[in-house]
């Protein structure tokens, strides 16, 4: 009889992206989310620093590879978010990896809130991982994957464009929250005020310090606009969150800084990929406008379960790059 799929489980980034890698770097446009947040992770623990001190959370993050009898790694999955129900984000996997993934969560005592990532695998981890405990499943979000090869980019309006500076931190972290209400009412959906909780002054500063969040500034100095460009992990680079607060949007700002920087990232020798709620229409059509196109559709899936508070997803475990909307 042929051998079920093994679990690997791991607590810090690297010796993960030490077995995964091959995987990730085979279509890094998927791995795109697991691959960049474990960079980030282990650039953090290098420096000496560790953001998930501060998330409170009620079990240790985990990174999981997925092994075929062959052992060769076939998918992926991580437990990293600092948003609660602290969802997972996997790659594709079969519903018997799902399956075991879930009961191996179950016989450690980790009441799993919420599974992100590719369809089918992520919505049988999230009904594996309900039928144990006697919940159910809601779908919370439905989330695409996008890619340029080519960009055409609209003329810019007037201002200019620059990377966020330390003094503009404070500013940032007030739009990184905003950014998650306002996705959710771009959507349709009503908006959960404490999901952007997670970002802090200190996960901003470390987003600054890296270069990757860009802002648009008016002629007379006035900020209007904030996108960002994470550094490529494996050759990709992911835009987001993009946010333009309501008394600045409709003169064009994002869709030239999202074409621009996705030109400079392409030029550079990067991929460039971002995601969208597919239930805001305008986004999706302003980046297939631009010249992104779908590759892979995802989900966000919460785990009710009775008598247990039971918090949203939140900011997703992928992120989006809606005009006014959602991030990672």
């Amino acid at each position: 009889m042929e051998r079920a799929p093994t679990l690997e489980f791991f607590d810090a980034p690297q010796p993960f992206l030490d077995a995964a890698g091959d995987l990730l770097a085979a279509d890094p446009v998927l791995g795109s989310v697991i691959a960049s947040v474990s960079q980030r992770t282990a650039r953090e623990l290098a420096d000496g620093y560790d953001s998930w001190a501060e998330v409170d959370a009620p079990f240790q993050r985990w990174w999981a590879a997925v092994r075929d009898p062959e052992e060769r790694v076939v998918s992926a999955a991580m437990r990293t978010a600092p948003f609660r129900p602290h969802p997972t984000f996997s790659l594709p996997m079969s519903d018997e990896a799902a399956r075991a993934l879930a009961a191996a969560l179950h016989q450690r005592g980790e009441l799993l809130g919420g599974a992100n990532g590719a369809l089918p695998g992520a919505a049988a981890l999230a009904r594996a991982s309900a039928e144990l405990v006697g919940g159910e499943v809601v779908a919370d979000k439905e989330t695409r994957l996008w890619e340029a090869r080519s960009v055409a980019v609209p003329p810019a309006p007037e201002g200019r464009l620059r990377q966020a500076t330390e003094d503009d931190a404070e500013l940032v972290l007030s739009w990184f929250r905003d950014f998650h209400a306002e996705a959710d009412e771009q959507a349709g959906r009503r908006p959960d005020p404490a999901s952007g909780e997670h970002n802090t002054l200190e996960s901003v500063l470390v987003r600054i310090r890296e270069g990757v969040e860009w802002l648009w500034e008016l002629p007379d100095g006035t900020l209007a606009h904030l996108t960002g460009c994470g550094l490529p992990s494996y050759g990709v680079a992911r835009i987001g969150p993009v946010f333009t607060p309501r008394e600045h949007r409709g003169r064009g700002i994002a869709s030239y800084v999202v074409g621009e920087l996705t030109r400079r990232g392409l030029e550079a020798g990067h991929r460039m990929c971002l995601f969208t709620d597919r239930a805001n229409p305008t986004s999706n059509k302003i980046y297939a406008g631009l010249g992104y196109e779908p590759t892979v559709d995802m989900a966000e899936h919460v785990v009710l379960v009775r008598d247990r508070p039971q918090p949203s997803v939140g900011g997703g475990g992928g992120g989006g790059s809606s005009p006014g909307g959602r991030c990672p």
